[in-house]
């Protein structure tokens, strides 16, 4: 582990650990052990990736080494507690091609493959969610399979629909709210990526396993 200052209002904690399930759950419980137990002055907690950069008002710290002693502490225990350990597993339900799945046949026909085998693929990958981030509740998620893998598109759109699913080069994940956006679209879901009125907005955390699971157009429309 070590810490690297950020400008002079942020620490970036890198933990030295690859993008597996390990690596970033471990992520995620530094995260949350600093978010339990916030160190005076800090103002805001951001896991991505190998990393959690942690943001501070600079007149509350006490000084950037005691901030940094503060964050070690916290990110030790996490090497010693259980209560961080367990990775959720959520299913996202999604209707591919149609309105929300623009993209579909591109991307199948730049794979050399049928739309049918697109979202065989896509529901058959195990992702992991690697970093949140671009729009809020937006998860970034690795372990797309290969074949489908798609450069992001050269013109972005000016607004795609909040639950559309798309794939950017090696990743793919979920509008959580209408934004422009140069993925590739090849599905929906009704299920909200992130709802500001719920105790926890967002659905997804790093270090979450995600599996995707087709539906028809029917059982999009019916979604409650």
């Amino acid at each position: 582990m070590t810490l690297t200052p950020l400008g002079d209002s942020a620490v970036v904690v890198a933990l030295g650990c690859g993008l597996d399930e390990a690596g970033l759950r471990r992520v995620r419980g530094v995260a949350e052990a600093l978010e339990r137990d916030r160190p005076a002055g800090v103002v805001e907690i951001v896991p991505a990736f190998a990393s959690v950069t942690v943001y501070y008002d600079v007149t509350q710290v006490g000084g950037y080494e005691r901030l940094c002693r503060e964050i070690e502490v916290r990110a030790e225990r996490v090497e010693t507690d259980d209560w961080w350990r367990a990775a959720r597993l959520i299913e996202i339900p999604v209707c591919y091609g149609g309105y929300g799945g623009a993209d579909l046949a591109e991307v199948a026909a730049r794979a050399g493959l049928s739309a049918d085998d697109v979202v065989a693929l896509h529901t058959g990958g195990d992702y992991l969610v690697q970093a949140i981030g671009f729009a809020p509740g937006f998860a970034y998620l690795g372990g797309l399979p290969e074949k489908i893998h798609t450069p992001r598109r050269t013109t972005p759109r000016t607004a795609v629909p909040a639950g559309t699913v798309g794939i950017g080069g090696a990743q793919t994940g979920v509008y959580p709210l209408m934004t422009p956006g140069g993925w590739n679209l090849i599905g929906r879901t009704p299920v909200l990526l992130f709802d500001a009125g719920r105790n926890e907005p967002a659905l997804l955390r790093v270090g979450d396993r995600v599996k995707f699971r087709a539906i028809n157009a029917e059982e999009l429309a019916a979604w409650r």
